[in-house]
């Protein structure tokens, strides 16, 4: 078999991080590198001329994650025209929807990899890359008003993440979406 072009190469690279990053916040970072491969359609030997180590590949897969995260608050800032307020109130509708649930796959970071990043050692880039996304994320959060991000950001992110968290722990059972009505209605309500 020919050696891969440089072109090829990177676009292979590409839907491997695309894939893993989709994995990943579905199934967790136990996905076996075996798997992740298939599900690219790539051969499992091919990883290793792409990354290596399989933790090389969730330090990427999560700055790869938030920056696809932080370019949807950009894209919610500039659809509600620089309107943050507005902005803010569409973000919280789509994070707690049913949709948003059931699709862990293209969601939101911070739920979906917590839990793996957190079994992480410390000094790992995925673990930095982590905690400057969760900041980032309270930011977007703040009031407008708020300097810094401030510890309203900080409440509201903990209360998005945990409720999504919680009504896909309970999927399946009337509860689940309760949770995601309570969330709703603490945030919206309360400005």
């Amino acid at each position: 078999m020919g050696r891969v072009s440089q072109a090829q190469a990177e676009e292979n690279r590409r839907r491997v991080v695309d894939t893993a990053s989709r994995l990943f916040r579905e199934q967790g970072t136990r996905v076996s590198v075996a798997d992740l491969m298939k599900a690219a359609g790539l051969t499992h030997g091919a990883f290793y001329k792409q990354f290596v180590s399989k933790e090389a590949l969730v330090d990427e897969v999560a700055a790869h994650a938030f920056d696809e995260f932080a370019r949807r608050f950009a894209a919610g800032l500039e659809r509600h025209d620089g309107q943050r307020d507005a902005a803010q109130r569409a973000l919280i509708d789509a994070y707690l929807s049913v949709e948003h649930r059931d699709n862990a796959a293209d969601g939101c970071p911070v739920a979906a990899l917590a839990i793996d990043i957190a079994r992480e050692p410390e000094g790992r880039e995925a673990r930095r890359t982590y905690a400057e996304g969760v900041a980032d994320f309270a930011a977007f959060l703040a009031p407008a008003e708020a300097v810094g991000g401030g510890e309203s950001g900080l409440a509201r992110l903990c209360t998005l993440v945990g409720a999504l968290v919680l009504s896909r722990a309970t999927q399946g059972s009337p509860f689940s979406e309760e949770i995601l009505a309570a969330a709703h209605a603490a945030l919206t309500e309360a400005g």
